[in-house]
């Protein structure tokens, strides 16, 4: 009789850089070189904005950012000394590295689901909230018009350590990574009366997204910095 599975490992990485070009590059060419890393379960290599609007102006052409999950924490740690970390890091001014475990998971990214086996037990630590939309076309404009009170509700929330825009492309496929002190902070942002919650009111009736996801993970490790802050 086969035992419990094991919560998959996840591990996002932030790196500054001074060389944009080389950045963008970097990005297109590892693409497959990554995800050929033995024990990767999902992997994508994304761009970042400051979490000020959730709109295209917030791109951040300075920071890139690689998610990946595992099949345990052997893998992973095998791929931190691979090379295409190795490369990231001899280019990058700072690096933000956080480690975390799935804890509850909604939704599909590019049809897939990144978080196959959850721990869903109590945890009493620091929490993560990643998000991903792919938006409509046709309703992109609306949706940008409506997250900029979330941003300004985001930036005082209590308990809220680091908030980062993230995405596949500039326009259209957008989320967010955000880390709390602990689940009753998350928990107080996303449902408190305020823009976010009217904002996730009116996403049914919107049609904002043609696809979604929502996860919440525990985060076991944090090294490094964002912007020179250490979260």
């Amino acid at each position: 009789m086969s035992g419990p599975v094991e919560p998959t490992v996840v591990d996002l990485r932030v790196w500054g850089v001074e060389r944009v070009l080389p950045a963008v590059a970097r990005v297109a060419r590892q693409r497959r070189r990554v995800r050929r890393a033995p024990g990767l379960v999902f992997a994508t290599l994304l761009g970042t904005g400051r979490a000020r609007t959730f709109s295209p102006r917030d791109a951040d052409p300075h920071h890139w950012a690689l998610l990946t999950t595992w099949s345990d924490a052997t893998a992973a740690d095998a791929f931190a000394e691979s090379e295409p970390v190795r490369e990231w890091q001899r280019d990058a001014t700072e690096e933000l590295w956080v480690r975390m475990r799935p804890l509850t998971s909604r939704g599909r990214w590019s049809r897939r689901d990144p978080f196959p086996a959850l721990d869903p037990g109590p945890w009493d630590g620091p929490v993560a909230a990643l998000t991903r939309a792919r938006l409509r076309a046709t309703r992109a404009a609306s949706f940008w018009r409506a997250v900029p009170p979330v941003a300004a509700q985001l930036a005082g929330a209590p308990g809220s350590r680091l908030a980062l825009g993230i995405g596949e492309a500039p326009v259209g496929v957008q989320g967010t990574f955000s880390l709390w002190s602990g689940a009753d902070d998350l928990t107080a942002f996303a449902y408190r009366p305020g823009a976010h919650r009217e904002v996730v009111r009116r996403t049914e009736p919107a049609r904002w997204y043609a696809e979604e996801l929502f996860a919440r993970l525990a985060v076991l490790e944090v090294h490094g910095s964002h912007d020179g802050v250490e979260p």
